[in-house]
């Protein structure tokens, strides 16, 4: 401890007196030097009494039976500092013997050894008045003495000392008198917490534990001032420091007991604040601070319960705490879900949030503890903070499948409708990254589109909230996974708003193009239209349609607003719809976004052709996707009819093409196939006299319609064919793209893989298919031919 007296180089034996002004070698002679009327001999002799009573209990009693005592009481007062000071050492050594502490009662020094506590006085009186005291304050009677005489102010003042043997001795005394119960309510009026919090900091162990000792005494108290115990919480250093000392424990212990509830709040808080930090996490682990926390939770105080669930959420950061509060405290946490308190109610979903995220089994287990209905009402909630933890909970159960269906089934598609509109930009980014993760299941995004949920997604994508953008780019992604929902959503904008975000730099992101391009991929009529591209993987099915290239900015119309568009001289919209009549139902088309994108699973090829079936009645309708809902005829609105002749073609290439062994031979007999079927063989030279427009202008007369059937056209031009090609080799199995050019050009690309004289397998080829000038003729991509046949 600090400062200490300074002692001689050597010590004499035990029985002999160092040197003194005056030799003596007797302990007598010296205390009979305690009347001299010197100061410096006076001075002199209390030193060495000191140094004698030092070196052990045998020789303060020596003294004690010379009288020594006496002597030494009456210089308590003396007017020379020097003296004053030496002669109190001589009491704080002596008092640690339990005669000399009779003798001293007897004396009655304690009012005394108080008036030497002043603030004036020097730090080494003051370190062993408070030595004394504390050796005397064992005894009832002096610590009534101690009170009634005004010994705790400066006592607690003192706790404040540089000198931490001064601090040391204080407290300790002050731990023996908060023992009676007066004292302690005195102590109350004192303000003694923030001190005693302060010393839990201190460098010394001894010092640690008499605080939390006296911290332990004093837990009846009401004080609101433990949340100081934070500060000391932070430090790592000096939380190590209290643990090894045994004093962490003890301070848990403390709290446990305790009813009160400002100390029960305060203690929570303060481990809140305090497990910011990784080790301090890992030392109030070690030490089961978790059991402390969900012992909290059954209070009947809000604030507690508040506090609790926010330090168990700062717990949930160490994974080994994370799994004792999952498996204990989740039940638990799921009643408090039920309360009537908004607060309570949004401190405990958080908790929830913290124990599942990336923690399957504690998803498991609030599934286990009937969670998920809970959660759902917390949606209804009114706090921000509440909603948007109970959407993330919900998101981290769906992660399980059984707990994904459980949740699918009580609405959750429906309950997300309110959060979407949500002004709160927490709520609006946890709301749309529901989306995504329930989107990934079909009934799910009906569920969706049928309540109304797409608007407010799509409107998401205006937010200027990087997360909230993001999120609601996904969710538009993974529920553009199907032709119904992708139509709607385009229909709702969302299109527009994802092409302006991507031409922003700064908003630009993988999920918004992403999107983008999913919505595409599953409305192939609007992709071909804005990008001029389909790739081998976008396959055409019933309901595509050409309406040409569509300017930046344009509107894109439907197919059944185009059907209401009066006939005109522009270019005809080319319509693809070969549906079996067998598998023909009347089905629901959504209003003002029919099934026309073209992204649906493959139909068999046609049975049954001839006259008969073009004589068929008006209820034969449009393909569409089987999870549409099958609705009357009368109910229905404007639906193309089926195209017989394509039917025929896509049914021959099937007998004819489809056999032949190799994918080139496949691809060059269907481009011969096209082309007969569309006007045979152009000279190049006379492609300007291949008078297309004037067999286009007849069939929409005969149609009455600016949409054609692509099988009525007989003389195609190249954007003609390459359609039709890519429609047939989708339907039996070759793998092509469709690109458009400039001026009415378009044109299939293949890949093919050949073989090297040796017979090993070469990298793919990619070609271009001819279908005007050579049909079958493959020219290889890049070459002079190639680059020719894509333009004028």
């Amino acid at each position: 401890m600090g400062k200490k007296v300074k002692k001689e180089a050597e010590s004499p034996p035990k029985d002999v007196f160092d040197p003194l002004l005056i030799e003596s070698k007797t302990p007598a002679t010296v205390v009979l030097m305690l009347s001299s009327p010197e100061n410096e001999v006076l001075a002199k002799a209390c030193d060495a009494l000191y140094k004698f009573a030092s070196k052990g209990d045998e020789n303060k009693v020596t003294l004690l039976g010379l009288g020594a005592l006496e002597h030494l009481y009456k210089l308590l007062s003396h007017e020379d500092p020097l003296v004053r000071r030496n002669a109190i050492m001589v009491f704080g050594i002596m008092a640690s013997n339990n005669d000399v502490r009779k003798l001293l009662r007897e004396l009655d020094v304690t009012n005394s050894l108080i008036s030497q506590l002043a603030p004036e006085e020097d730090v080494v009186i003051h370190e062993f008045a408070t030595l004394c005291l504390a050796h005397m304050a064992v005894e009832y009677t002096t610590k009534v003495k101690i009170f009634e005489q005004g010994g705790l102010e400066p006592l607690i003042r003192l706790l404040g000392s540089p000198d931490p043997d001064v601090k040391k001795n204080s407290l300790e005394c002050i731990y023996l008198l908060v023992q009676d119960f007066q004292n302690r309510a005195a102590v109350r009026e004192l303000n003694v917490i923030p001190p005693l919090l302060g010393l839990l900091e201190s460098e010394y162990p001894v010092i640690q534990s008499l605080a939390l000792q006296t911290l332990e005494e004093l837990s009846n108290l009401h004080i609101e001032t433990l949340a100081v115990l934070g500060n000391c919480l932070e430090d790592v250093h000096t939380l190590q420091q209290i643990q090894l000392t045994g004093g962490l424990k003890k301070l848990i212990s403390f709290l446990e007991v305790s009813t009160v509830p400002d100390i029960q709040k305060n203690a929570a808080k303060a481990i809140t604040k305090a497990a910011y930090d990784s080790e301090i996490r890992k030392i109030l682990h070690w030490e089961e601070v978790e059991k402390f926390l969900l012992s909290l939770l059954e209070t009947n105080s809000d604030e507690v319960k508040i506090a609790a669930s926010q330090a168990i959420s700062a717990m949930c950061e160490n994974m080994d705490s994370k799994c004792v509060l999952g498996l204990q405290g989740i039940p638990q946490l799921i009643q408090l879900l039920s309360s009537d308190n908004e607060e309570v109610k949004e401190a405990v979903v958080t908790a929830l949030t913290n124990l599942t995220t990336a923690s399957p089994r504690n998803a498991s287990v609030v599934a286990e503890a009937e969670g998920i209905v809970p959660l759902m009402n917390t949606l209804n909630a009114q706090r921000d903070g509440a909603i948007s933890n109970a959407i993330a909970v919900l998101t981290n159960l769906s992660l399980q499948e059984p707990s994904r269906v459980s949740i699918q089934s009580h609405g959750i598609m429906s309950a997300l409708v309110r959060p979407l509109r949500s002004t709160n930009s927490q709520v609006q980014s946890k709301a749309a990254f529901a989306v995504a993760a329930f989107g990934c299941d079909a009934d799910a995004r009906t569920e969706l589109r049928n309540v109304g949920g797409l608007e407010p997604l799509v409107e998401l994508l205006h937010s200027k909230n990087e997360e909230v953008r993001r999120n609601a780019c996904w969710a538009v992604m993974v529920c553009g996974s199907d032709e119904l929902t992708a139509v709607e959503l385009c229909r709702l904008g969302a299109l527009d708003i994802l092409e302006e975000i991507n031409l922003s730099t700064k908003r630009k992101s993988e999920f918004s193009e992403a999107a983008l391009e999913k919505l595409l991929d599953n409305n192939l009529s609007q992709k071909y239209s804005r990008m001029g591209y389909l790739s081998s993987s976008n396959i055409i099915t019933n309901g595509f349609y050409d309406c040409g290239q569509i300017k930046h900015g344009g509107k894109f119309l439907s197919l059944e607003e185009l059907s209401k568009q009066e006939l005109t001289d522009r270019r005809a919209i080319i319509f693809i719809n070969a549906k079996p009549q067998e598998n023909i139902v009347v089905q629901k088309v959504r209003d003002a976004s029919p099934s026309v994108s073209g992204r649906s699973s493959r139909e068999k090829s046609r049975k049954g052709k001839g006259k008969k079936e073009e004589e068929k009645p008006k209820e034969v309708i449009q393909v569409t996707p089987t999870v549409q809902e099958e609705i009357n005829l009368e109910s229905s609105h404007w639906l193309p009819p089926p195209d017989f002749i394509l039917m025929d073609y896509i049914n021959d290439a099937s007998k004819t093409i489809l056999p032949l062994t190799t994918t080139r031979e496949q691809v060059v007999a269907l481009a011969q196939f096209v082309a007969d079927k569309m006007g045979g063989t152009v000279e190049r030279e006379q492609l300007h006299n291949f008078c297309w427009e004037l067999n286009m202008s007849e069939i929409e007369f005969e149609q009455k319609s600016n949409i054609v059937p692509i099988a009525k056209i007989k003389r195609g031009t190249f954007y003609h064919r390459a359609l039709l090609f890519k429609v047939i080799a989708d339907r039996i199995g070759i793998g092509c793209s469709l690109v458009r050019g400039k001026y009415n050009r378009a044109w299939n690309e293949v890949k093919l893989v050949e073989r090297s004289r040796k017979g090993l397998l070469l990298p793919p080829q990619e070609y271009i298919v001819d279908l005007m000038f050579e049909p079958g003729c493959l020219l290889k991509q890049g070459s002079a031919k190639a680059d020719q046949y894509k333009r004028i």
